[in-house]
This record gives C-alpha cells, sequence and structure tokens, in this order.
C-alpha cells in the first residue's frame, strides 16, 4: 500500500553562521523523495557578528547560564529571521505545507555533558508562520547515550539508493559533507536494515579553521575556490607539528569547531598561514576517509560548501593518492545540489520524526539504540 507524501521545509544554519539553507521536499518518511526548491537567506552582519561572538563567549554549561538573557535575546532575533526566510519561500511556493524541521543554530555542543544548544524557538517560529514545526533534533540522542551527531546518514541513505538506481554507482557509496565540520556516511547497501549497512563519523575540521584564519586575518569571510591558499605555501615545520600534535584515536565522538584553533600558524601571512591551515584539514579529513573506506573500493559524493574549495579538495587528493580504492565525485554530478543536502536532510528528518520512525541510529551516532528524535510543536 502506498504510504502517504508529506511536504516538508528543512531549515539549516551551519557552524559557518552565515545564512539560513531553506529547502522545500516531497517524501513518505521511507523511501520516496523529491525536492522542490531550495534558496539561501544569507544572515546581515549585526546578526551574524552577534552570533559568532557569543558562540565564542560560551565555552562551558556555566557560560551558558550567564549569558542566559543574551541568548535569549539572541535567539528570538535569530528565530524572526527564520520566520521571514519561510514566510518569502511560501510567496514562491504556494501548495499546502505539513511541516517545518527546524534546525537552529548551535552554539554549544557537549555529548559528554549532555548538553547541546541550539538557538530557534520552534514555539515562536511555528507562531508566526502557522505551521508545525519540528526541532530540537538533538537531544533526544544525546540522553539516550549518542553524540547527537551526525544526523543526515539517514537522508544520505534514502538518496544513495536513487543515486544507485539513476546511475548505476555500485554499493558502498560515501557521502563526504565539508561544513564547518567535515562528516562521513557509508552506506554499504540499498537494504533498510540500517544498523547493519549505515555508519557515520565526525572526520575532522571543514571549513571551520579555514574561515577563522580568513576572518581574523583579513575582510574576508572566507576562502573563496581555494585562492588564498593557493597563492601562499604551506610551512611544512609548522604543519607537521600541528599533525604531530592533534592526532584523532576515535572516530567514536562528534566534533565542534571549538575543539580545534588557530594558533599554530600564529605569526604566517595570510596567504601562508591558509595554505598551512588547509593542508592541516585535509591531512585529518584524509585520515577519516581511509578509516571509513576500511581498503575496500568506494565512491564519495562530496557535498557542503568546502567542496566548492578546490585548492582544500586537491590537498585532500594528494593525502590519498596511494589509496587506489578510494574515488571522489561531486554530488551536483547526480542531479543534487550541493548546497543544500543538510537543509533537504532536516526536511527528511521532520517527516521522520513526526511520523515516530527513528533518525539516529547506534553505528551513526553512538546512541544506545535507534533514537526517534525531535519536538513536535504546533502553535497557532
Amino acid at each position: 500500500m502506498k504510504k502517504k507524501l508529506y511536504t516538508a521545509i528543512g531549515l539549516m544554519s551551519g557552524t559557518s553562521m552565515d545564512g539560513i539553507d531553506l529547502s522545500i521536499i516531497r517524501s513518505d518518511g521511507y523511501d520516496e523523495l523529491s525536492n522542490i526548491l531550495d534558496d539561501y537567506y544569507e544572515y546581515n552582519k549585526s546578526l551574524q557578528d552577534q552570533l559568532v561572538r557569543l558562540r565564542d563567549l560560551i565555552l562551558t554549561k556555566k557560560d551558558l547560564s550567564e549569558n542566559s538573557e543574551k541568548l535569549r535575546e539572541l535567539e528570538r532575533n535569530l528565530t524572526l529571521f527564520h520566520a521571514d526566510a519561510v514566510n518569502q519561500s511560501l510567496k514562491k511556493y504556494r501548495d499546502p505545507i505539513d511541516l517545518i524541521g527546524f534546525h537552529g543554530q548551535t552554539i554549544f555542543h557537549n555529548p559528554d555533558e549532555k548538553i547541546t544548544n541550539q538557538l530557534g524557538d520552534g514555539k515562536l517560529l511555528s507562531q508566526i508562520v502557522k505551521k508545525k514545526v519540528i526541532y530540537d533534533f538533538r537531544q533526544a540522542d544525546i540522553q539516550n547515550n549518542g553524540q547527537g551527531a551526525p544526523l543526515t546518514p539517514i537522508f544520505h541513505h534514502i538518496l544513495s539508493k536513487k543515486i544507485n538506481q539513476n546511475f548505476n554507482i555500485k554499493f558502498p557509496i560515501g557521502f563526504l559533507n565539508i561544513g564547518g565540520i567535515a562528516n562521513v556516511t557509508k552506506v554499504v547497501n540499498d537494504s533498510n536494515n540500517f544498523k547493519s549497512n549505515l555508519t557515520a563519523f565526525d572526520i575532522g575540521p571543514g571549513n571551520c579553521l579555514i574561515d577563522e584564519w580568513v576572518r581574523n586575518n583579513s575582510n574576508k569571510k572566507f576562502d573563496k575556490n581555494g585562492e588564498l591558499a593557493n597563492a601562499g605555501k604551506a610551512d611544512q615545520l609548522i604543519l607537521n607539528q600541528a599533525i604531530d600534535n592533534f592526532k584523532i584515536n576515535s572516530y567514536s565522538q562528534s566534533l565542534d569547531i571549538k575543539n580545534f584553533d588557530v594558533s599554530f600558524a600564529r605569526g604566517l601571512s595570510l596567504e601562508d598561514g591558509c595554505a598551512t591551515i588547509t593542508d592541516f584539514t585535509a591531512y585529518l579529513i584524509a585520515e577519516g576517509l581511509k578509516h571509513v573506506s576500511q581498503k575496500k573500493s568506494i565512491t564519495f559524493l562530496l557535498c557542503g560548501g568546502g567542496r566548492k574549495n578546490s585548492n582544500l579538495i586537491n590537498c585532500i587528493k594528494n593525502y590519498i593518492s596511494k589509496e587506489n580504492n578510494i574515488t571522489f565525485e561531486i554530488i551536483d554530478n547526480y542531479n543534487l545540489n550541493g548546497d543544500y543536502i543538510e537543509s533537504q536532510a532536516f526536511g527528511f528528518l521532520a517527516i521522520r520524526s513526526f511520523l515516530n520512525l527513528p533518525i539516529s541510529f547506534s553505528t551513526t551516532t553512538g546512541c544506545k539504540d535507534f533514537t526517534v528524535g525531535g519536538k513536535l510543536v504546533e502553535n497557532f
């Protein structure tokens, strides 16, 4: 019997804190999926500066408490911005929307203390846009002894099946998402036994260190296409020291941008620092890919903003040049927009949450068993 299709908006604002990715998808929460609309809404400078400043202030649970009033005010402003984005998109797509998947903006993430904080008032958003909203996706997983991340693997699973069917890419299929943090999903086959065929990890920094260096040392926000790094030269001594000083011995822990810093590049020029930090980032990503592939042939589909940084991608390729089993492809080559995979995913996760279906598993976040995440609010 054919399952009911739901239309959902997915809202994702990542660790780069530059704006909102918004997608409208239609799915049954299982195997059916179609993409309707993708859009981007850039934060104004004032909002972005407030977000970055407050995130950098909050390093502990105590900091959360001490800055609670600032957080409440910023959460309201952020939610109003999301509501405006939703309303603008609803003018472009006039058919009914069943659900909104509202990720919010991560300010603090510490699974060991069972705390994850995404700014975003689901009740206020629901009240303004007059839709059912699913939000707070990560907390249930953390309470179930998970890491709260990554949450996109179940969406990668449905994409892998479509790509396998339409383009005949053989399993296993990997997804390398290079956002602020780099994470990877491996889909072993098209079975719906997720515990046996779906694994995922955070594997290192993505854009976060490069972005921080560029913001701190220039009037730019990021290294467009890797041009700054390409104009510089990696300092091999500093690079080797950074690699020696930072080892990822286990991929069982989720990562936050606060796990890393750019102090090792202090004293270098803008371009040389960018080249050194890009090389360091590439090394950690490459090591993660080797861990995931386990010497077996696998195609990794690149998504997220970091896929556009040609210098970073070339550095990763150099580090895995002897790994003949690993192939890279840009996900955009398969009728998908690599900028909006995560926003589409949170529309899909909202549907699964609404249907009381699991969104995370022991093999993706380390939770005890599968977890149905997200909170539903209907405040209109």
